[in-house]
């Protein structure tokens, strides 16, 4: 028991000691705790950009230029009385030939009011059909004097790039009118063709009237 008290009372000088050493002790810390922030906080600092030895900054800052500098020069005197189809020499216009209006010019082309059951559809329909549109029973060899032969509208033929067709048939469902058609009867209408409507594939429209091959006269 008395051990006991002896050692209990011993504890106050122990914490007394220990509690006198800690302040030097923990003061070093803060001390060094408070050098480490000012450190980091120094570290932190974003560095310059660019560099302050860089070439970017040794380059000298570029020119801006004002609207006026930037506006394209006036345009030339000479465009600015232009007349509608006339070319300005050293301009963008067609050239002077083609904005001439044609020395002849030809009649516009109209189209006639066919009769019922004849438009392309219907023509489309009769070729599918079946129906004998040839007269003939095989291609043959027709030089120009037997095709002047068939100029009638009961018996019209007539040439298109060296090919026969009996466009007797057609002559009602041409939309130019039979007028018009009966111009190439019996004779060469490749030419007249490219010049009204050269855009039309008239292989593919007449195919079931072919009936032969435009050649040259035999010679004697």
């Amino acid at each position: 028991m008395a051990s006991y008290l002896r050692s209990w009372l011993t504890l106050p000088t122990v914490a007394s000691t220990s509690s006198e050493a800690l302040p030097t002790f923990q003061s070093s810390l803060e001390d060094e705790d408070e050098g480490s922030d000012t450190e980091r906080e120094d570290n932190d600092a974003p560095p310059a950009f660019p560099s302050l030895n860089s070439a970017q900054r040794m380059q000298s800052i570029p020119t801006i230029l004002t609207d006026s500098q930037l506006m394209p020069p006036p345009p030339d005197p000479k465009f600015r009385n232009r007349t509608i189809g006339v070319a300005t020499p050293g301009g963008l216009a067609v050239p002077p030939t083609t904005t001439k209006p044609p020395v002849n010019p030809r009649k516009k082309r109209e189209k006639v009011a066919l009769a019922p059951g004849h438009s392309p559809l219907d023509w489309a329909a009769l070729k599918s059909s079946g129906k004998d549109l040839r007269g003939v029973d095989s291609l043959m060899r027709i030089p120009p004097s037997v095709l002047k032969v068939h100029n009638t509208r009961e018996d019209a033929w007539s040439a298109f790039n060296g090919k026969v067709y009996n466009i007797t048939a057609y002559l009602s469902f041409h939309p130019g009118g039979e007028k018009e058609l009966m111009r190439v009867a019996g004779r060469d209408g490749t030419k007249l063709f490219a010049l009204t409507h050269a855009w039309v594939n008239v292989d593919f429209m007449l195919d079931s009237c072919m009936v032969g091959f435009l050649v040259s006269e035999p010679s004697s």
